[in-house]
């Protein structure tokens, strides 16, 4: 008796023996993407399991119980975009932005798909307990864990997008819950309602057309013509790791299925390099963080506005340092200091950080919702526009408008963001954004290990991803009640006009026996 209790207690204290063997694939060449899904893999790894990754992004020291099966062949969406696709952007610019998604999509389905990574997966005949794939702008992938005859679950490295919600039985409410690339808060007006409401079906239907057909053709052309439709595969979606919290990106109604991981990539904090962290210790008015991200090339920022900006930094009693992409900044003020790299989450912790300027990145959003510093967010393009009204939304941020941006415009915004107000409403989300009954990593491998342990976690799924649209939509019931209404108050306007008909024109004939 005493041999077995000692027996369980080792193997308490020793954790579980056994481990699953997870597969991951993440076509898209992003790397600000697969910062979101990095810490999910080396976390199930870290809990014992057999991690294989298909990415762009090999790691130079994986971690035990961790291989990568590195892509190839495509340009990696890094320091890539200059800012003069931004310039004289017309009204319907957002359509623009999906067809861009729609492209890359096509072009790292294609690129995966015949590439030595999944040819080598395949053929390896490893049987797989779990894949975790990006789901974001093709499903192709859902292919290749069709084959492997494993569960999936979807990774979304932004809020859920107009075309995640039938997947997973999510209810679709445009009436506060803003649409991909639209820019709008939770409160919105008539007009901002009507326009979010015309963009989510929009999208979602431009989805259906043209990325699921492009899927569909690359599959069949890989696998042959008996792979099924990839609407059927995304429907057999386990469940989806979502990149949001409602501390920034606000409440929302969410199935089991859907569980929020925001702010995942936000750990293993660095020491500060002695040169940094002396100019963060000594800057006695505090400072402001200037930070683009990584596809953005800073250093073709216009002449015209990069002198507003600089104008504006002049006159500011704060320091200010700057990731920019060269060595020089022409017309640099004394108070602004430039680099090419920074820790951007051990700045934006830092005590004397007052103001991000940013362009409402999802991953800089969530670390400065983490830090509690307020933000000046200049959207460009993508999720950028909902993040930063999300962030004004909740008291701090302000949006800038890159064509507004003029001295006295930069001056404005960073009065607003460095009113105290702004900082006590950061400081407020940041509490909500730390505050968790557990990590988003434990949260993750906890729900990747439930999900191998029932099977897909059948449980959770919504029967309305079985229904048809017109039932899911309700649209059979109203055309049955609108028909009810109609033929009813049809036959009390006939028994009215009977009934009323029939007297008036019995008072006639009584009137004229009488006269």
């Amino acid at each position: 008796m005493k041999l077995t209790v000692v027996t369980v207690l080792l193997l308490l204290a020793t954790g579980p023996t056994w481990s699953y063997k997870i597969l991951g694939l993440f076509p898209h060449p992003g790397l600000s993407h697969f910062h979101f899904f990095e810490p999910i893999l080396k976390g199930l790894a870290a809990a014992g399991h057999e991690v294989t990754v298909v990415s762009h992004f090999p790691n130079a020291n994986p971690p035990p119980n961790y291989v990568d099966l590195p892509l190839e062949g495509m340009k990696l969406l890094s320091d890539s975009v200059s800012f003069e696709l931004f310039e004289n952007r017309p009204s319907f610019s957002h359509f623009m932005e999906f067809f861009m998604l729609y492209e890359w999509g096509k072009q790292a389905c294609e690129n995966a798909l015949n590439s030595a990574a999944i040819k080598t997966l395949l053929e390896s005949k490893v049987q797989y307990d779990l894949v975790l794939t990006e789901q974001f702008n093709n499903d192709c992938m859902l292919g290749v864990a069709h084959l492997l005859n494993a569960p999936y679950i979807g990774l979304s490295s932004c809020p859920l997008m107009p075309w995640h919600y039938d997947r997973v039985g999510n209810p679709i409410t445009p009436s506060y819950i803003p649409s991909l690339f639209m820019g709008y808060s939770e409160k919105m007006s008539f007009k901002e309602r009507l326009g979010n409401y015309i963009s989510a079906y929009a999208f979602k239907a431009m989805y259906s057309w043209f990325n699921d057909n492009a899927a569909n053709a690359l599959l069949r052309q890989r696998f042959g013509d008996t792979i099924p439709d990839v609407k059927d595969l995304q429907k057999r979606t386990s469940m989806m790791f979502v990149n949001q919290h409602y501390a920034l990106s606000g409440p929302k109604p969410l199935t089991p299925a859907v569980v929020e991981v925001g702010g995942i990539h936000i750990q293993d904090f660095k020491e500060l390099d002695p040169e940094l962290k002396s100019l963060l210790d000594s800057a006695d008015h505090g400072v402001i963080y200037i930070s683009w991200g990584s596809m953005i090339r800073p250093e073709t920022l216009p002449e015209e506005k990069r002198n507003a900006i600089l104008a504006a930094l002049g006159t500011l009693k704060q320091r200010v340092i700057w990731k920019w992409g060269n060595d020089t900044l022409p017309n640099q003020p004394s108070n602004v200091y430039i680099r090419k790299w920074l820790p951007q989450r051990e700045i934006l912790c830092h005590p004397k950080v007052r103001v991000f300027m940013s362009h409402g990145g999802l991953l800089g959003s969530s670390e400065t919702a983490y830090c509690g510093v307020p933000v000046v967010a200049t959207p460009m393009y993508g999720d950028q526009y909902n993040n930063a009204a999300a962030l004004a939304h909740r008291g701090m941020g302000v949006v800038l408008p890159y064509e507004q941006i003029t001295k006295d415009s930069v001056m404005e915004a960073l009065r607003k963001a460095l009113e105290p107000t702004t900082m006590e409403n950061a400081k407020r989300v940041s509490y909500s954004y730390r505050n968790r009954p557990q990590s988003a990593v434990e949260t993750a491998v906890w729900w990747c290990e439930h999900v191998v342990a029932t099977g897909g976690l059948p449980l959770a799924k919504s029967h309305s991803t079985e229904m048809p649209w017109y039932a899911y939509q309700m649209v059979d019931l109203q055309i049955c009640i609108y028909a009810f209404l109609t033929v009813y108050v049809w036959c009390w306007v006939w028994l009215f006009k009977r009934v009323c008909c029939r007297g008036v024109s019995g008072f006639k004939d009584e009137k004229v026996k009488t006269n």
